[in-house]
């Protein structure tokens, strides 16, 4: 079975994550990560981290979709929440932020005054495009977040900053030239080498792919990043059922509403033919149908193939 393992093993899931970038091992891989992003100058950069404790981390419930909480400290006191997240959510953006405050305002709880409250920037790596490219086009791969003034444009209030780096923006037509491209791209390929590329033989790109090595798993460690990845599909297809069917439910209200209006009654076998109707397609034309229908069979005419007539 060795033999149709990968190489590398993917860094997008909870235990590749962690393994390279939560553990008192990598830490300089996870020091590089940070400067990366944050793209920090030689005066500025991060040059030691603590790693919280599992007991300092916040159980956050709205957490089970997100693949990595890492959380540490700078030598000058900044703190960074740093994540991998997978899918995206309802409401991710402000569990986001929910979560950069929690570890903000959790400082008073060390018995900290106002004034020694550290900065914290919140840094994370989505597999999906939350700004879309078209409909918020000016918005690059990394894109860093803070308050600003909005009549002057003056920045401000910075103790609390968010860092994204979308990987479906990276442009995949030319190989990776920056630091932010390049950990784009380990990101997205790793999972996919069949070698060490050129353009990662260099650290810190060279020492992240030699933590995901397939080859230094135990069989206890393939066997936990198998079972992560599995549970990770469950959880996608899970949540794509769940959009789908609020789509379908969303129509068929739509649907009863305007005939509804329209003065146009459902018999029983209306109603069990819209509930009964699962494609999406059907569902839509049926919307469009009821908006000029002079009855509901003609609303509901013309259903997907394999479906039943109305009054059948």
């Amino acid at each position: 079975m060795n033999d149709m393992r990968p190489l590398f093993a993917d860094p997008k899931t909870d235990f590749v994550f962690k393994r390279i970038f939560g553990t008192e091992e990598h830490k300089p891989l996870l020091m590089a990560l940070l400067n990366g992003l944050l793209e920090l100058d030689e005066a500025h950069r991060v040059v030691e981290v603590e790693l919280l404790s599992a007991e300092q981390r916040p159980k956050v419930q709205e957490l089970k979709y997100s693949i990595v909480d890492v959380k540490c400290t700078d030598a000058r006191g900044t703190h960074y929440v740093v994540e991998m997240q997978v899918l995206n959510v309802e409401g991710f953006e402000k569990r986001v932020v929910y979560n950069v405050a929690k570890a903000y305002t959790g400082q008073l709880d060390a018995g900290q005054r106002y004034p020694d409250l550290d900065d914290v920037i919140g840094v994370t790596i989505c597999d999906f495009e939350l700004w879309p490219q078209r409909e918020a086009p000016g918005v690059p791969m990394l894109s860093r977040w803070r308050m600003q003034e909005q009549h002057g444009g003056s920045r401000g209030l910075g103790q609390l900053q968010f860092v994204f780096l979308e990987l479906p923006k990276y442009d995949g037509s030319r190989p990776p030239s920056t630091v932010v491209e390049k950990w784009a791209y380990f990101f997205r390929e790793a999972s996919n080498l069949e070698m060490v590329p050129e353009v990662l033989a260099e650290r810190p790109f060279k020492d992240a792919l030699d933590a995901a090595r397939v080859a230094r798993f135990t069989d206890e460690e393939w066997d936990a990043y198998v079972r992560a990845g599995m549970a990770l599909q469950d959880e996608r297809g899970a949540l794509s059922l769940a959009r789908k069917e609020g789509k379908q439910e969303g129509l068929r209200a739509s649907i009863r509403r305007i005939l509804h209006k329209r003065g146009l009654v459902m018999g029983p076998l209306d109603e069990a033919r819209l509930e009964g109707c699962t494609q999406l397609a059907t569902l839509e034309r049926w919307l469009d149908q009821s908006l000029s229908a002079t009855d509901v069979s003609e609303a509901l005419g013309d259903g997907a193939p394999g479906e039943p007539s109305p009054g059948a």
